[in-house]
This record gives C-alpha cells, sequence and structure tokens, in this order.
C-alpha cells in the first residue's frame, strides 16, 4: 500500500461520545463513525476531521493505492494519550505496511504528535480540518462558551483564579487579610506544580489501579489504601514535627526544617512502600506470575530510608542545640547507616538473581518434561 490517510483525535472523542473503539480502518467504517460522532455530539470538530480524511481518501484513491484509518488517545491529553496513539499507529504499519502517511488533524493540538508518526513512517502531508464560523458577535461569543465548557481548557484557566478568590474570602473573613497574600500565592503555586509535574495523571492511574484491585477482588487494594493512610500519617508527623520546632526559641532555616521533616516521617514513607508492594507480591503469587524484580524492591525502599534518616541525623546535630546527639556521633552513626544501606541493597540483588535463577530452572525443567514425554 502506498499511502495511509491518518486521521488524528487525541482526546477520543469517537471513543467517549460515539462508543467506537479505535483504531478505525476503512472507507466504510470511518464513514459510519464519523456519522455516528455527528449525531452524538453535532458540534464535535473531530466529525469534520474524519470527512476530510475521507475527501483527501477519495481524492488520491484513482491514482495511488491508499488506505483511511483513525486513531484516537485518551481525555487526558498527554502522555497516556501520545502512548495509546503511537500504539495504534505501530499496529496499522504492522498490519498495513504503507509507504507513508498523510495526517489529518482539527488543530495544533492534535498536530502536536507529528515527532511521534515521523520517527516511524514518513509523512508525506499535514492537513488541518478548520471548521468555518460566522464572524458575528453572536458567533463568537459561541465560540468563546463552547471553548470554555470544555473541560481541559476550563480546569486550566478557572481552578488558579477560583483558588486565589476562595482563599482571599476565607482569611478576609477571619480578619487576617494580610496572611491571604502568602495563602493565595501558596495554593496557585501547588496547583501549579501539580499540573505542570503531571500528577494529575498519577492521581488518575492511581485510581484506576485502585479500582481493578477492588474489581477483582486482590489484596492490593487492602495493602493500597493502608499505603495511602501510611503516607497521610507520615506527611502529619513531619509537618508537627516542623511546627513546633517553628514556635520555639531557635529559628533552624530551611534546610533544617527539611531535614526534621524527614527525620519525623521517613519511616512511615518506607512503611507505605513496602505495605503497597508486600500487596502486589501476594496478588502476583496467587496469580501465578513471576517476577524477580518485585522482591527487591522492599530492600531497596529499606536502604533508601536508611540513607534519609542517617543524612537527617548528622544535619540536625550539628545545626540544633536541642538535638540528643552530638555531631561526632552522627557522624559514626551515619556511617553505620550508609553500610547498612548498601548491604540491604545487596541483599536485595542477590535475593532478586536467586528467584530469577531459580524460575530459568524451574522452566528448563518443564521444557526437559514435556519433551521426554513427547
Amino acid at each position: 500500500m502506498d499511502v495511509l490517510v491518518l486521521c488524528i483525535d487525541r482526546d477520543d472523542d469517537l471513543g467517549r461520545k460515539a462508543g467506537i473503539k479505535s483504531p478505525v480502518v476503512g472507507r466504510e467504517e470511518n464513514l459510519n463513525a464519523a456519522l455516528s460522532l455527528g449525531l452524538a455530539d453535532p458540534e464535535e470538530s473531530d466529525t469534520n476531521t474524519i470527512f476530510g480524511g475521507l475527501k483527501i481518501y477519495d481524492e488520491i484513491s484513482a491514482e495511488r493505492s491508499v488506505e483511511i484509518a483513525t486513531i484516537t488517545g485518551d481525555e487526558k491529553v498527554g502522555l497516556s494519550a501520545d502512548r495509546k496513539l503511537a500504539e495504534q499507529l505501530e499496529q496499522l504499519i504492522e498490519r498495513l505496511d504503507p509507504k507513508s502517511v498523510i495526517v489529518v488533524s482539527d488543530g495544533a493540538e492534535d498536530e502536536a504528535i507529528l515527532p511521534i508518526i515521523q520517527s516511524r513512517i514518513k509523512v508525506d502531508g499535514v492537513r488541518r480540518i478548520l471548521v468555518k464560523q460566522n464572524p458575528s458577535i453572536e458567533s463568537t461569543y459561541y465560540l468563546l462558551k463552547q471553548v470554555f465548557t470544555d473541560p481541559k481548557i476550563s480546569h486550566t484557566i478557572f481552578i488558579p483564579p477560583g483558588l486565589a478568590l476562595l482563599m482571599f474570602s476565607i482569611f478576609y473573613l477571619l480578619n487576617y487579610p494580610n496572611g491571604a497574600i502568602i495563602a493565595i500565592t501558596g495554593s496557585v503555586g501547588l496547583y501549579l506544580l501539580f499540573r505542570g509535574l503531571g500528577l494529575d495523571d498519577f492521581l488518575d492511574e492511581t485510581k484506576k489501579t485502585l479500582r481493578g484491585s477492588l474489581y477483582a477482588g486482590k489484596i492490593s487494594f487492602v495493602t493500597y489504601i493502608l499505603a495511602g493512610m501510611l503516607i497521610i500519617i507520615a506527611t502529619i508527623q513531619g509537618i508537627a514535627n516542623v511546627w513546633y520546632s517553628y514556635k520555639g526559641p531557635i529559628w533552624y532555616g530551611y534546610l533544617t526544617l527539611l531535614m526534621l521533616f524527614i527525620n519525623a516521617s521517613v519511616w512511615w514513607y518506607v512503611a507505605a512502600g513496602i505495605c503497597a508492594n508486600v500487596g502486589k507480591l501476594i496478588d502476583m503469587h496467587l496469580e501465578g506470575i513471576k517476577d524477580p524484580r518485585t522482591y527487591s524492591y522492599p530492600f531497596f525502599l529499606f536502604a533508601t530510608g536508611l540513607i534519609f534518616w542517617g543524612a537527617s541525623v548528622v544535619i540536625l546535630a550539628n545545626f540544633t542545640q536541642d538535638f540528643s546527639m552530638s555531631p561526632l556521633s552522627s557522624i559514626q552513626y551515619f556511617a553505620v547507616c550508609a553500610m547498612g544501606a548498601m548491604a540491604t541493597a545487596l541483599l536485595g540483588i542477590k535475593l532478586k538473581s536467586y528467584i530469577a535463577k531459580r524460575n530459568g530452572a524451574g522452566r528448563e525443567l518443564i521444557k526437559e518434561s514435556v519433551q521426554t514425554k513427547c
């Protein structure tokens, strides 16, 4: 096949609104998909994208061997959507073996995956399908209304001002308007970090994992909940330790306050990580899944906790007056923690290697037994 006309729906409107699973391959299939999406949401621009791809298909089908396909991503536009699009593209390349593609999209957001497409196949052209709008005030208002009701845009635009107004009203009600500036900058900054670091995608994946564990009746559901509670306890313990030190007669500085937080919370975080890993190990054992790497995780978590704990002890002993350990003793203590961390990590590596070899030997015995019976 010469050319693949590739229609891009990065936010999976086709699946969410019309209930159609991608990739959609073939002229009739894409025509039916566009009609279904148009009936589900007449204002959806991806309908026009598919119709635009069909028009290109009809124009070049008389001259060259051509096929049309539509691939979709995910409602949470980002890495998860791009990964799904890449997987579907690889399936199409393996199935149809096209020499090149023509990419059809409805805007710059869909075209953001062009580098992913170009890394896998030659791109002959890009066609952007834009819906013509009536240039009147009413049409402009309607277009803006549609844009702001889009969850992807409204979550980004409305939440920071909403947080700022909420913080201001709360502190004004408490007769402390000066604290509103700190609260506003802090809350908006946390939200921007939350979105910028992709923690919303992480929470979404965590929610899906918990739901899957619950529906499948896995023990990991209980251990994940327990790990979450341990994380909350760890955070509260660390904040409480910092708060009491901040209220005391000595101001330690930001680094030392961070060490106070770590010193009070690190083992709670380690316990949460080990608890989640133990639940996963139990589920894997019950399902007969063997992954040697999973057995070493608790050891590395414990080793990491030792290093953070020892470092916090050294810094607190050197920069605070009310810490019970002397600076010299703290250095010796850190050395012991470091050696213990390395020994624990090596033990985890040895255990992983042992389980991997045992699994390999078990597979060889099974193969020999099967060959003997045959």
